[in-house]
């Protein structure tokens, strides 16, 4: 979590930024943290920050679609992706994360209208009823799901297609690959945490979650935002993605539910 906001931080003063994002700044200043920890540099940063982008874009996408929209940001951490975006005055917005993360933001971030911050283990049940249903309802899940296990992801899925009837479902995932070779990704190794799901395309998940359709599957590598890397990036992005197994370990899942949306 704090890896990301530095990230973000640290784009925010690169000379082409990607985000732009003062928010993450503001926040980096106001957390007393020994940042160097978190192994971001200013060559590593934007790795993060077009992933980030890439879902501001669908999200942007889905709210220009809908404007009195629910959207659940699940596992948001100290992400700012609701100051960014600023949302039109009919959507509903939910920040969902442990409670000592949501008691973080509260600190780093200001309030705003139809904006609430949920504590509560993305896992548990019970959160879900505590949010109206009824509208369009987007699930963001940036940066989640290969922390959670298999079980625990589907069936996290399964509730918000089954309560919310109508929406899109988008997140990112790692292929099994990507989960087995952890161990020599620094910034995870580096916290303590553990990846757990591998997704290795849209059948893991059409097949599991009843009732949704794919819209988007597509590797990082083939993402408008990946153009925003260095040269030397993109061109290390093309060596890879020529390897199946290396080209769809970071991929992005777009999925809808209910009536065509």
């Amino acid at each position: 979590m704090l890896a990301t906001l530095y990230a973000k931080a640290v784009d925010a003063d690169a000379p082409r930024s990607i985000l732009r994002d003062e928010y993450a700044k503001a926040a980096v200043a106001r957390i007393d943290y020994d940042w160097d920890a978190t192994t971001i540099t200013p060559r590593r940063a934007p790795s993060v920050a077009i992933r980030t982008a890439h879902f501001d874009n669908w999200t942007r996408q889905f709210l220009t679609a809908h404007d009195e929209a629910t959207v659940l940001h699940v596992g948001c951490g100290l992400d700012a992706r609701v100051y960014r975006l600023d949302p039109p005055a009919g959507v509903r917005w939910y920040d969902i994360d442990y409670p000592d993360v949501i008691g973080l933001r509260e600190r780093v971030y200001p309030g705003r209208d139809n904006y609430r911050m949920v504590p509560a283990s993305v896992t548990d049940p019970h959160w879900l009823a505590e949010i109206p249903a009824g509208r369009p309802t987007l699930f963001i899940g940036e940066g989640l799901t290969m922390y959670l296990t298999k079980d625990d992801g589907l069936a996290l899925l399964r509730r918000v297609v089954d309560r919310f009837g109508v929406g899109e479902l988008q997140f990112d995932a790692f292929n099994t690959f990507g989960i087995r070779t952890q161990v020599i990704n620094s910034v995870v190794r580096r916290s303590g945490s553990r990846l757990h799901w591998g997704i290795n395309g849209p059948d893991d998940i059409i097949d599991e979650v009843p009732g949704v359709r794919l819209l988007v599957w597509q590797s990082v590598f083939d993402s408008d935002t990946f153009a925003l890397v260095s040269p030397s990036v993109r061109w290390m992005g093309r060596v890879m993605a020529a390897v199946p197994a290396l080209r769809t370990m970071a991929q992005y899942h777009r999925y809808a539910f209910g009536r065509e949306c």
